[in-house]
């Protein structure tokens, strides 16, 4: 079992950062890819970034890259979202996940997901 928690959202105004933290504890945090997918009001889930297992090799949607920068931190078991240059299409409910061997991109792929943490940009 793997069990994350998120935290590190916030209302901010367009333009500004946010760093999202996903702690995970129970098995080893390298054996699986880690997500962040996110969902806003009356929208599918969708998405963000992943940054995969062994390898290390990191991917975005296009809505964020530029702008989004995923990271990990093996030793503190903890999957950082540093998110810049906030625009209003950014607010959502961010996920963190753990898993993703079926691909990096698709939430179904993922097995362990966190509870989430809100995220508002203001215009």
């Amino acid at each position: 079992q793997v069990q994350l928690v998120e935290s590190g959202g916030g209302l901010v105004q367009a333009g500004g950062s946010l760093r999202l933290s996903c702690a995970v504890s129970g098995r080893p945090f390298s054996s699986y890819t880690m997500g962040w997918f996110r969902q806003a009001p009356g929208k599918e889930r969708e998405f963000v970034s992943a940054i995969r297992r062994g390898t290390g090799s990191t991917s975005y949607s296009d809505s964020v890259k530029g702008r989004f920068t995923i990271s990990k931190d093996i030793a503190k078991r903890t999957v950082y979202l540093q998110m810049n240059s906030l625009e209003p299409e950014d607010t959502a409910v961010y996920y963190c996940a753990a898993g993703g061997a079926g691909g990096a991109e698709v939430g179904g792929t993922y097995d362990y997901w966190g509870q989430g943490t809100q995220v508002n940009v203001s215009s």
